[in-house]
Parts: structure tokens; C-alpha cells; sequence
């Protein structure tokens, strides 16, 4: 474990375990305050001095950070660098259009990611609950009401149902109570706490049973208590603080980085064998700069940030229809890529909503008359309902068959910590008088004399209660929270106390459970089948955990928790996570660890929660993932908020987020394999041909027509076969199919050299051009130099338009695998248009001249066997799986 991390976790817990070991008076004296709390003057000196309650929060960046987020891609950078050359270096009004295109780029790629990204924002924003919370403090010896950031160490506050702890507290005096802790700990049924001195030695100061904590509730009970921490101190805080300050580099983010040093490193190597063979060649060193500023640009897949943003932009508006918010556009690839995902149980995997599961007599058959008593003694008790009530009166067939209005409450004996049941005293429709109790099943066992099975009494012998205790412990080791009902007939008299709660009949039990999500099994299956591996992170017990996992659909095999988690080094822990897939009992930091362990391991890592303790795990995956009812730092420490319970949602995000990486990679694949294809032809034109084998104008119009042909690609369609299963960024990959494919280009490139020297004689300096075309040719320009130009140009453009149907499926193009309507139409439109330029007016403005009739069916030829010798490269390439 980082020592860092638990040196800081220590310091926060070191005066909190200090309180939990201490007397109340003694937590009194620590704190430095009194039964009748603090003075209004030595609040406001204690508030001055630590500052207000709050946690930090994830601040709503303002436009100019948002801004800067857009513009930091490092494409994004490169591309604004060559621009800049491009402007101080052009000669000609010409030479300005690259700068221009490159400009045009950048703006429209950041401009849709700002705006997709401050939309997203604003929509998360809006989720956030704006409530004034206060809390009840002592003052000066008087209660009052004092909002929650004014609360400081030392003061004593009241608790009552429904309050939120306001801060770090040590409990002085209470009174049945129980606290609601899932959002930090993951448990769904609340926890009862004591006022009494810890003795007991505690691993995380959650365990202690006399503190409570910020951002927790209380079902039910009063208390008293003295505030220990504040703010960012407390156990909540610092979780905010450690998620607000915490930046991941994601799998996209690495992806973009080693792509882009991949073309810088290419660059490095191309842009000076140009400048140095055209200097010493042509003997003119500034054309030779130009040149290979020119070539620099034709390297650099400009349109990538363009293509990225509306890749992702389109898949975010298809999540949006699916009820998905997507914060960080980003998100989107990386769910596409995740191999693994990590989700919390409570609220996620569950409906975080505990119902009455199982209502049976001793011996575990169902029994219609324990529900019966169950929902009368919820009924009729007085007070705050809790969970496990509310449960019962909530259960569908609790009173079809029973009329409550025929049975009347005569008293009740309420609920206390000391005998762990409550009773209520009816009398029956039969004017029959019965007392029924539930409670803890071991304290309502020790007031049974019988049990009843099939409408018949035994007598609670020793060699039976063994029996009947261990059917409870089998219903409790299968996660259920269980409590028993009894019974027994009793006399008409005007009060009943504790002392006829003996001599009862064991009637059967109730068991509990925070049932999984409807979709939940069929998400995990669907994920599953698509490659992802699903792993639990809960800080519930193991017994409730391995329950729900067996509910939905996962092996649990040997669940590994927080307490040995606690005790592994990263290396110990980084192989444990590759043979775990249940973790239970974890703390927050575990959870994060846990994350950390699988992404060091190469995985790309999602995480799903709502809770508090989910917030440092989301934060440090690739994709975190919440819901509309998570808490606030949940949401926003997530990428993605699902506006809707259902799971299924996952599936349909995983293969959307494959879909958009598919769409990218083609972009990526056929503009950097066509680029260096075509520079590693310039570079040999350039040597072997006394002039440039294609001028800065043409070189940046043929990049610009092709490009624009490419802006189709978030629409295109995408192969099952491509989204079956993860596809992360794989450098190795992209490089392999640089190095195969785009040499390709060059055998055509070369074979149309030769045809434009030997056929139509560009060889020949003096070669006569037709009339019409003498007085146009560029100053300083042959015509078997412009000719020789126009040839490449209009092959280089046709082949590498149309290469992209070869690419873009690992099927037999046009025939297995179709492109979209709108990529396939912009392939015909740029093929026309390139067919046309040197025809077109705009013909002598970029150097270009008409080509002779034969050159086309040539063209054809050389275009039918690029398509055929790169499908047979491509099906070698996947053959050999380097694809």
C-alpha cells in the first residue's frame, strides 16, 4: 500500500479511535467542552481557526478552464505548431492554404468538444440536490438550529430520525439508534450504535459503535454527541479532497499520446531526409524547407481531433437518447476499450431497498401465518417505522388474506437493546387475547418454552434447539438478515410489561434482503459475452454479498476482503486481482487500490458506484459510472451518469464505445498508413527526379479532398465482428499496419512514376504541350513537370479515397462489409473530383494539367490491384493476429 496514503488515513483516524476508547467525560474533556456545549465566542474562535464545515467539491470549471481541457490534446498542439510554421514560412498567397486547413481543424475539434463537454457539465450540475442543511447544536447551555458549515470540534449537537450527522461525532448519550451508513460502507440495513467505551481493538474507525459520520443518517433513536472533526478532516472529507485534487491518465489519453509521438518520431525521420535530399538536389534550400513543411503536414492526420470529436460527440447524443449523461467525451472510447468492470453491490447491482424475502415456520417452508404476525406487529407498533417494517408492510400478500381492521391493538412492550424484541398485545377477531413478538432470533429463543410446526407445539428441547439454530444460521450465512416471530394466548388485563414476554411458541422467521436489480443478471451475462470481465468492490459483509452474487449470476470462488487487502503490497495484491472477482468488506481507499492494481496489470478499468465510498474508485478508473440517485461527490467523481435503473444500459454503452474506437482507429489506420505511404513516395520521387514529384499546393489540396472524404466516418457502419469484444489502444498495432499498408501505396505510386516517365514522356524537359494548356502552365514549370505532378496527384488521391472500403472491414469490401450512404457517397464525390480538377478552371492555380486519354484506364487498372493486393496484405495481417 502507499505509504502516503496510509500515513494520511492514521493522522485522520488517530483523534477519532481516541474518542471511540474514551468515557464520555473524558471525549468531553479531549474536545475541550462541556455537556452544556460551547460558548458563542469560543465557537466563532474555533470556526475562524478550522475554517467551515464543507468537504471540497469538484468546482464547475468556469469557460476558460474548460477551454484549455479542449485545446490541450497534443494533436491539437502539433497541428497549431506546423500552422504556425506554415504562415511565417508561405511565400505565395498559395502557400497560406495549409496554414488555413490545419486552422480549420483545430477550431472545429475543439469547438465540439467544449461544447459537448460544457453541455454535459450543466447537465450534471443540475442533478445536484440544492438543500440548506442545519443541525441542532447546545450553545451556551440552549439548543438551536445553526447551519451545518458553522459547526466546529467540540460542539454538542442533538440526533433524532431522519437527521444527518453533521460531522465526525462521538456519541455521549443515546437511545436506540441506528444509523444509515451505506453510502460509506456499502451496507444496506442500518447499524445499530452504542454510547459506550470501545474495547475492542478496530482496523477503520467505521467499525466503532460510538461514532458516526458526516454525510450518514439516523433511521431511527435519539442520541447526544460531541463533534470530533469538521470539513475536510472528517472521514468524508477527505475522500472529496483526495478525489478533487487526483488526476488519471485514461487508456484514450495514453492512446492519442503514444499515436501522436508515433507520428512525431516518423516525422523526425522523413521531414529531414526531404529538406536535406531537395537542398542538395535542386540547390534551392528554401524551397527545400517548404517542401518538407509540406510534407510534415501530409504526415499529420489533421483531421483526427475533428474526426475524434464527432466520433465522440455522436456517440454521447446516442447515449443521451439512452438516458446517459457523458460528462468527459473521452469516457465514451474507454468504455468501449474496458475489459474489466468493477461495480459496488448496494444501489448498483441492488435496488438499495431492502423487502421481506422469505417468511417461514422453523423448519424453512413458507408459512403464510408468520407473515401474518409479522405485518400486524409492524402495523400496530408506535413510533418510527424502520427498513425492516417498512419492508413488511410493503410485502404484496401481507394482508390480502387479512383484514386488520378486525384485530385490535390492546398494548405494547417497545422495542429496547437490552432484550433486542419488541411485542404488541392484539386481540383477535376470535376476542381472543395474543401477545406476538419478533426480535434477534437467539434473544426471542430464550424466551420460548415451544415452536410450532404444522399447526402442532414441541416442546424447545436442547436436542432440537440445535436444530432450529442452525436453520436461523443457515438462512443468516446466505445473507439474509433474519429475525424471529412468536407468540402465545394470553389474559384480558389493562397493562402488559417485559415479564410476559416468557413461555412464548417460536412461530418461524422473516428473513431480509436488498434484492438484485431486475436487468442485473442479464447485464453481467450480456457483458460477459462481449468480453467483460465483472468484478464486485463492496464494503458489505461476505455472507450478503456472496448471496447477491449468486443471484445474478456470478462466481464468487474465494472472496477476498478489506482486512487482508489491508495487510497485501501492491505486487501481493496486483496478482491477487487477476484470480478474485468478489471483494467484500472494503474501504474506500481499498477499493481504489483494488482499481489501481487492475490498471497497472494493463486492464482498462470501469467502476460503477453510488456511494461515498465509491468516490475515490471512480476517480481513478478509465470510466466511472454512477446513477441519478448517487450521492453528490459519486456523481461527480463519475464520467457517466445513467439517468435510468436499468442495467442493460451498459451493454448498449460498451458496444456504442467500441463502435466509436472502430470509427476512430479507421480514420487513424487509413490517414496515417496513406500519409507515410505517400511521403515514403516523395521522398524516393524526390531523389530520383530532377523536380518535386508533387508541389506544396498540390500535396495540401490532395491531403484537404481526402480528408474531407474521411468526414463521413462517424457515421459508417461497424461489423459485429468489430465490436464482439474490447479493442484498447494498441500502438503495436497501428505501426505494424503503417509499416505493411502504406508501403503498398508506394509500389503503385512508383508504378505510376514509371508510366508517367516512360508512357507519356515526362522524361523528355522539352515535351510540347497541347495550345491550350501552354499559357497556363505555372512560372518556372515544364509541362512534363506539371504533367508528371498531375498524374501522381490524381492517382495518390483516387487510391487512397478509395482504399478506406478495404480498410475499414476485416470482410471482403462492398460485398460482405458496406460502408455507410454518407462515406460512401464523399468516396464517389472526391474520385469526381479528382477526375475533374484537371480539367477544372482552378486547374492552372494548383499547378495542374488534363491528362492524356490512356492515362485512365492505367489509373483503373492500378486501382483495381491496390484494392486487391492490400485486401490480401489485410486478411495476412489478421491471419497472423497482428490485427
Amino acid at each position: 500500500m502507499d505509504p502516503k496514503r496510509k500515513s494520511a488515513g492514521v493522522k485522520l483516524a488517530s483523534r477519532l479511535s481516541d474518542a471511540a476508547r474514551m468515557d464520555p467525560p473524558e471525549t468531553l474533556r479531549l474536545m475541550e467542552t462541556a455537556p452544556e456545549g460551547l460558548s458563542e465566542e469560543t465557537a466563532a474562535e474555533r470556526l475562524e481557526k478550522v475554517g467551515p464545515n464543507e468537504v471540497s467539491q469538484e468546482k464547475r470549471h468556469d469557460w476558460i478552464i474548460r477551454f484549455w481541457h479542449a485545446i490541450r490534446n497534443p494533436l491539437v498542439i502539433l497541428l497549431a505548431i506546423l500552422a504556425t510554421i506554415t504562415f511565417l514560412t508561405a511565400g505565395e498567397p498559395s502557400d497560406y492554404a495549409g496554414g488555413w486547413i490545419m486552422v480549420a481543424m483545430v477550431i472545429l475539434g475543439v469547438g465540439l468538444r467544449y461544447v459537448q463537454e460544457s453541455r454535459a457539465d450543466a447537465a450534471a450540475a443540475k442533478l445536484k440536490a440544492m438543500i440548506n442543511v442545519t443541525a441542532t447544536v447546545i450553545r451556551g447551555g440552549k439548543p438551536r438550529e445553526v447551519p451545518l458549515r458553522e459547526l466546529v470540534p467540540g460542539d454538542v449537537v442533538k440526533l433524532s430520525a431522519g437527521d444527518m450527522i453533521p460531522g465526525d461525532v462521538r456519541l455521549l448519550v443515546c437511545k436506540d439508534l441506528f444509523v444509515i451508513q451505506a453510502t460509506l460502507t456499502g451496507e444496506c440495513l442500518p447499524v445499530e450504535k452504542f454510547d459506550g467505551r470501545e474495547t475492542k481493538e478496530i482496523i477503520s474507525p467505521l467499525d466503532s459503535a460510538n461514532l458516526c459520520f458526516l454525510g450518514t443518517s439516523v433511521e431511527s433513536g435519539t442520541a447526544q454527541a460531541v463533534v470530533v472533526e469538521t470539513g475536510t478532516h472528517t472521514y468524508l472529507g477527505s475522500i472529496a479532497k483526495s478525489i478533487t485534487t487526483q488526476s488519471v491518465e485514461t487508456s484514450f489519453d495514453k492512446g492519442i499520446k503514444h499515436f501522436t509521438w508515433l507520428m512525431i518520431r516518423f516525422m523526425l525521420v522523413m521531414v529531414p531526409f526531404v529538406f536535406l535530399i531537395n537542398g542538395l538536389t535542386k540547390h534551392d534550400w528554401n524551397k527545400a524547407f517548404l517542401l518538407a513543411m509540406s510534407v510534415a503536414v501530409g504526415l499529420t492526420p489533421e483531421m483526427l481531433p475533428m474526426i475524434v470529436s464527432v466520433c465522440l460527440s455522436k456517440g454521447a447524443m446516442a447515449m443521451a437518447k439512452k438516458k446517459v449523461i457523458v460528462k468527459r467525451l473521452n469516457s465514451i472510447q474507454n468504455f468501449g476499450a474496458m475489459d474489466v468492470l468493477c461495480t459496488d453491490k448496494t444501489g448498483t447491482l441492488t435496488r438499495d431497498h431492502v423487502i421481506l424475502e422469505i417468511h417461514c415456520d422453523v423448519f424453512k417452508n413458507e408459512s403464510n401465518t408468520v407473515l401474518q404476525d409479522a405485518y400486524l406487529i409492524s402495523h400496530f407498533q408506535t413510533g418510527l417505522k424502520n427498513v425492516l417494517d417498512r419492508a413488511v408492510l410493503e410485502h404484496p400478500d401481507a394482508d390480502k388474506k387479512l383484514s386488520i381492521q378486525n384485530y385490535r391493538k390492546v398494548d405494547e412492550i417497545p422495542f429496547d437493546f437490552s432484550r433486542r424484541m419488541m411485542s404488541v398485545i392484539v386481540e383477535t377477531p376470535e376476542n381472543d387475547y395474543e401477545i406476538l413478538t419478533k426480535g434477534a432470533p437467539e434473544a426471542v429463543f430464550s424466551r420460548c418454552s415451544q415452536f410450532e410446526s404444522d399447526g402442532e407445539l414441541f416442546p424447545m428441547e436442547p436436542v432440537l434447539t440445535g436444530d432450529l439454530i442452525q436453520e436461523y444460521n443457515d438462512l443468516s450465512s446466505d445473507g439474509f438478515r433474519v429475525l424471529a416471530v412468536a407468540y402465545k394466548k394470553v389474559d384480558k388485563r389493562a397493562a402488559y410489561s417485559k415479564a410476559d414476554e416468557g413461555e412464548l411458541i417460536l412461530k418461524g422467521y422473516i428473513a431480509f434482503l436488498d434484492p438484485p436489480k431486475e436487468t442485473a443478471r442479464q447485464a453481467i451475462s450480456a457483458l460477459q459475452q462481449h468480453g467483460v470481465t465483472v468484478k464486485v468492490l463492496t464494503g458489505d459483509n461476505d455472507l450478503v454479498t456472496r448471496k447477491v452474487c449468486s443471484e445474478v449470476g456470478l462466481e464468487t470462488g474465494q472472496i477476498l476482503l478489506g482486512g487482508a487487502v489491508e495487510n497485501m503490497n501492491d505486487e501481493q495484491l496486483s496478482r491477487a486481482v487477476e484470480t478474485t472477482h468478489v471483494f467484500a468488506r472494503l474501504s474506500p481507499s481499498h477499493k481504489q487500490r483494488v482499481v489501481e492494481a487492475l490498471r497497472r496489470n494493463g486492464h482498462v478499468v470501469g467502476f460503477m458506484g453510488d456511494g461515498i465510498n465509491d468516490s475515490p474508485a471512480l476517480r481513478a478508473s478509465d470510466v466511472g459510472i454512477s446513477v441519478d440517485t448517487a450521492v453528490d461527490i459519486a456523481r461527480e467523481s463519475a464520467d457517466m451518469i445513467l439517468l435510468e435503473k436499468s442495467l442493460m444500459v451498459l451493454e448498449e454503452g460498451v458496444l456504442e464505445g467500441r463502435k466509436v474506437f472502430v470509427n476512430i482507429l479507421k480514420y487513424i489506420r487509413m490517414g496515417a498508413s496513406s500519409n507515410f505511404g505517400n511521403m515514403f513516395s516523395w521522398l524516393g520521387g524526390s531523389a530520383l527526379f530532377p523536380f518535386p514529384p508533387m508541389i506544396p499546393i498540390q500535396i495540401l489540396t490532395n491531403n484537404l479532398l481526402y480528408d474531407f472524404s474521411q468526414v463521413p466516418i462517424p457515421t459508417d457502419n461497424v461489423g459485429q465482428d468489430l465490436i464482439a469484444k474490447p479493442h484498447p489502444w494498441d500502438i503495436g498495432e497501428i505501426t505494424r499496419f503503417i509499416l505493411f499498408i502504406g508501403p503498398i501505396s508506394s509500389i503503385f505510386d512508383y508504378t505510376t512514376f514509371a508510366i508517367m516517365w516512360f508512357i507519356f514522356k515526362c522524361n523528355n524537359a522539352g515535351l510540347t504541350p497541347p495550345p491550350n494548356v501552354a499559357a497556363h502552365l505555372t512560372s518556372g514549370h515544364t509541362y512534363a513537370e506539371s504533367l508528371f505532378q498531375t498524374g501522381w496527384f490524381v492517382e495518390s488521391l483516387m487510391t487512397q479515397t478509395l482504399i478506406i472500403h478495404v480498410i475499414r472491414t476485416r470482410q471482403i469490401p462492398f460485398i460482405q462489409g458496406r460502408a455507410s450512404v454518407p462515406l460512401t457517397i464523399t468516396t464517389v464525390a472526391i474520385m469526381a473530383i479528382a477526375g475533374w480538377l484537371p480539367f477544372s478552371p482552378l486547374a492552372w492555380m494548383l499547378g495542374l494539367v488534363p491528362l492524356p486519354g490512356l492515362f485512365w484506364p492505367l489509373l483503373t487498372a492500378t486501382l483495381i490491384c491496390y484494392m486487391l493486393l492490400t485486401q490480401l496484405i489485410k486478411m495476412w495481417l489478421i491471419r497472423k493476429r497482428w490485427l
